[in-house]
C-alpha cells in the first residue's frame, strides 16, 4: 500500500474521516437514508458555487460535468472556447462534437486577451466556456470579466470550476455564469468519481431533447427534486463527499480559502526566493492559481530525476509538464486537504534534491515564514 503523499493538482489525499465514511455498509440507491446524504450535499454545495440554483450530481469525473453541460444545451449554434491550456483544450474537443467551435488560443501558461474574447461573440458566437483555474499551467482566469462580457452578448456562460471551487472565491450568481461544473477529487478533498454541475434557469433557453441519455442534465434536475438521482449512483463517493463537505463546514468556506491562499504564496515565495522561475504569463486580468504552483524545470536537473527521486526516496508525489510542457515544467498541488506540515515536507524535499544538483539555492526559510 503506498502511503506517501500525494502532491498533485487533484486526486489529493483524503482526510482519515473520508476514508471511514466509504467503509460504510451499502445502502440503498432509493431510500430515505440516500436521500438525506443526496439533500444535504446539494445544499452544501451551493455556497462554494456562489449560488442559488439548482445543483446536481453525476456519477462521474469532472470531464463528465463538461460534456454534460455542452451536450445537454446543443441548442447552442456557435461557442466561443478559451484556451491557455490543456482543459481548456478540451473543453474545445467536447465543444466540437456539438456545435461550432470559435477556438481562441492564447498559449499554454498566457493570459488571456479579453479584446479577443469580446471580438468573438461579437462575431455571433452564442455561447463562451472557458477554464477558470488551468492547473495544467498554473494560471487563474478572469472568470467574472469573462462572464461579464458573455452577458454583454446575451451568450450562455459555461465555467469550469473543477479546481478553483472549494478553494477560491467563486460567485457564480454575481458574475452572471450561468452553468458551472466541479469535480471531486480536487478543493472538495472528496475521491475522483463525482462532477456537480450548478444550473441557472435561464440556460434551460438552451436545452436540447438530443442530450444523451446518461447526461442529460434535465433528468438529474428533475429527480434531485426528490433528492435522488437518475441512475444508479456512486452511492460510497456520495458518503465521501458528504464528509468532505461537513469537513468544509467545520473549517467555513472562508477559512478554507485563506488556507489555500496561504499554501499557494508560501510555495510561490518559496520558488522566487530559490532562483526558480514561475510559468505562467501574468497580465492585469490573471492571477496565479491558488490551488497548484507550476515552476520551471531548471536546466541541471530532468524532470525524472527531480520526480523520481522524490518518489524513491521520500514518497512523495508531485506532477510534471502536459504534452508539450513535459521536462519543462513541475507542478506541486497545494488542494484539498493539504496542510502546512504537507507543503513544508514537500518543498523541503524538493529543495534537497534540487541542490544535489546546484538547481537552486536554500530558501525553505521563506515558506515557512510566509505559513506563520
Amino acid at each position: 500500500m503506498d502511503d506517501g503523499l500525494l502532491m498533485i493538482p487533484g486526486p489529493v489525499k483524503l482526510h482519515e474521516r473520508i476514508i471511514r465514511a466509504m467503509s460504510r455498509q451499502m445502502i440503498s440507491h432509493r431510500s430515505s437514508d440516500f436521500e438525506k446524504v443526496f439533500e444535504y450535499c446539494k445544499n452544501a454545495l451551493k455556497p462554494l458555487f456562489g449560488t442559488r440554483h439548482d445543483v446536481v450530481i453525476i456519477s462521474g469525473s469532472g470531464t463528465s460535468g463538461m460534456e454534460a453541460t455542452i451536450a445537454s444545451f446543443s441548442r447552442i449554434k456557435r461557442i466561443t472556447c478559451i484556451d491557455n491550456g490543456k482543459f481548456g483544450e478540451r473543453f474545445a474537443k467536447i465543444a466540437g462534437r456539438y456545435a461550432e467551435v470559435d477556438h481562441l488560443k492564447f498559449g499554454w501558461g498566457r493570459s488571456i486577451d479579453l479584446d479577443d474574447v469580446e471580438r468573438s461573440l461579437a462575431e455571433g458566437s452564442d455561447a463562451i466556456a472557458f477554464v477558470h483555474n488551468e492547473t495544467s499551467t498554473g494560471i487563474l482566469n478572469p472568470a467574472e470579466e469573462i462572464a461579464g462580457i458573455g452577458r454583454e452578448y446575451d451568450a450562455l456562460v459555461i465555467m469550469d470550476g473543477i479546481t478553483s471551487i472549494g478553494g477560491d472565491r467563486v460567485e457564480i450568481d454575481r458574475w452572471g455564469v450561468d452553468v458551472a461544473i466541479v469535480g471531486s477529487q480536487k478543493c472538495i478533498g472528496a475521491p475522483p468519481g463525482l462532477a456537480m454541475v450548478a444550473i441557472n434557469e435561464r440556460a434551460w433557453e438552451y436545452y436540447s431533447e438530443s442530450a444523451p441519455f446518461y447526461l442529460d442534465l434535465k433528468a438529474y434536475v428533475k429527480k434531485a427534486e426528490g433528492n435522488q438521482t437518475p441512475y444508479t449512483p456512486a452511492i460510497p463517493l456520495f458518503l465521501a463527499l458528504e464528509e468532505s463537505l461537513k469537513i468544509i463546514e467545520e473549517e467555513g468556506i472562508d477559512s478554507r480559502i485563506e488556507r489555500h491562499r496561504r499554501l499557494a504564496r508560501a510555495t510561490r515565495k518559496w520558488a522566487v526566493d530559490a532562483g526558480l522561475e514561475l510559468f505562467p504569463e501574468l497580465n492585469d486580468f490573471s492571477s496565479y492559481s491558488n490551488t497548484v504552483t507550476a515552476i520551471k524545470m531548471p536546466d541541471r536537473i530532468t524532470d525524472k530525476e527531480l520526480r523520481g527521486t522524490l518518489r524513491k526516496e521520500y514518497g512523495i508525489a508531485i506532477s510534471g509538464g502536459q504534452e508539450h510542457l513535459k521536462g519543462k515544467i513541475f507542478r506541486i498541488g497545494h488542494m484539498g486537504n493539504v496542510g502546512n506540515r504537507d507543503l513544508i515536507a514537500t518543498l523541503s524535499a524538493v529543495e534537497d534534491v534540487l541542490l544535489r544538483k546546484k538547481a537552486c539555492t536554500p530558501a525553505i526559510h521563506s515558506a515557512m515564514e510566509e505559513l506563520r
